[in-house]
């Protein structure tokens, strides 16, 4: 058990997370890269409390794959390289994050809403994908996803904070920017069973419900297995920063 909050970012000199290896490897089912917290967690073992319509839906987001039909074989590189770098994700297997976006606006499934001062939301993610190359030929003299890990998450860190000028960024809003791109973003990649697995959570509810809602995030549901790290990470960080 990781006790000492050592691996919360908040709490870390550089603010940022360790290594992922402090996790273990997952022993059950598939995660982001198989690390995660809950390495005995699958939730596939509920599925036989799903029923039929449930069990199709979720096992379709596992047959979600290329090619992409909205975004072009030009904007591809650069999209899987930015969901990759947002999502942390830097090896196998990934939750197909680029699929599930690509998907989302080849079928016109759009959020029903959109900042009054932004195009619309694929749109943005064009011209943030166009902005994204254009920063990195200005600095480094390649595409977006040819840069090394830390100077794609330098870029986009600058990104989420609005700072990105030039090109394409005059265009946009750049810190809604963001805010389009990782809603999106992250609504594919939870979405996904992989990601429930990384997280411990149990899947749909419907029909099986839930038997102990209101008892504290200490009382675990019959399908729950125990976290690599069971503390309270607010709490621990509140309890060292006093």
């Amino acid at each position: 058990m990781i006790a000492s909050g050592a691996h919360l970012p908040k709490l870390r000199r550089d603010g940022r997370p360790p290594d992922p290896s402090w996790l273990p490897r997952q022993r059950r089912g598939i995660t982001p890269q198989m690390i995660g917290r809950y390495p005995d967690f699958d939730v596939f073992d509920a599925e036989p409390t799903w029923d039929e319509q449930t069990r199709r839906v979720v096992k379709e987001r596992l047959q979600v794959r290329g090619p992409l039909r909205f975004f072009s074989a030009e904007e591809e590189l650069t999209l899987r390289a930015f969901c990759d770098t947002a999502t942390a994700q830097e090896a196998e297997p990934r939750v197909p994050v680029a699929e599930l976006v690509d998907r989302k606006f080849a079928l016109g499934e759009l959020d029903g809403f959109r900042y009054h001062d932004m195009p619309s939301d694929p749109e943005t993610w064009q011209r943030v994908l166009a902005g994204l190359d254009h920063t990195a030929r200005e600095r480094h003299g390649c595409r977006f996803a040819e840069l090394k890990q830390a100077e794609r998450e330098r870029i986009v860190g600058e990104l989420a904070s609005g700072s990105l000028k030039g090109g394409p960024w005059e265009t946009l809003n750049v810190a809604r920017a963001f805010k389009v791109c990782m809603r999106a973003i992250l609504a594919a990649f939870y979405s996904h069973p992989w990601a429930w697995n990384e997280i411990g959570f149990g899947g749909p509810a419907y029909p099986r419900g839930f038997m102990r809602l209101g008892q504290g995030v200490e009382v675990r549901e019959p399908f729950e297995t125990p976290g690599a790290s069971d503390e309270d990470p607010v709490r621990v960080a509140e309890e060292l920063e006093q």
